[in-house]
């Protein structure tokens, strides 16, 4: 089983994202995306560029393959994860804490509210 917290919202495509309140969100890898991943090596994300709904706003590199990570809603990305540029492998170990990848922002909270609860993720995943 899966680590899936209640307090955060999912995409369709893996992320975790977390209300931060002042329209400011944090977002990550989900455990379940990590573990499926293998070792994560390197990851990239522009800042301060706004993004649509599901576009690309960032690469993972990990042992197993790159892939995109997509913005869960119209957003600015406003801070990277600093620690993870050096240690990415702490996404693999904490993906809900001190493996978070980004905090963006965003005016729309009907955007976030859209995402995935916790028990329509996990029926996602299959748990």
């Amino acid at each position: 089983m899966h680590n899936i917290p209640e307090d955060v919202r999912y995409t369709k495509s893996h992320e975790w994202v977390k209300d931060l309140g002042n329209g400011e969100y944090k977002m990550g890898l989900t455990d379940y995306a990590a573990d499926e991943s293998g070792e994560i090596l390197m990851v990239e994300a522009p800042i301060g560029d706004n993004f649509e709904k599901e576009e690309s706003f960032g690469v993972l590199e990990t042992v197993k393959t790159v892939a995109d990570y997509y913005a869960p809603f119209d957003c600015s990305v406003v801070q990277f994860n600093a620690e993870i540029e050096d240690a990415p492998e702490i996404i693999n170990e904490d993906p809900y804490g001190k493996g978070w990848i980004i905090i963006i922002h965003s005016d729309d909270i009907s955007g976030f509210e859209s995402l995935l609860t916790a028990k329509e993720y996990s029926t996602l995943i299959g748990e």
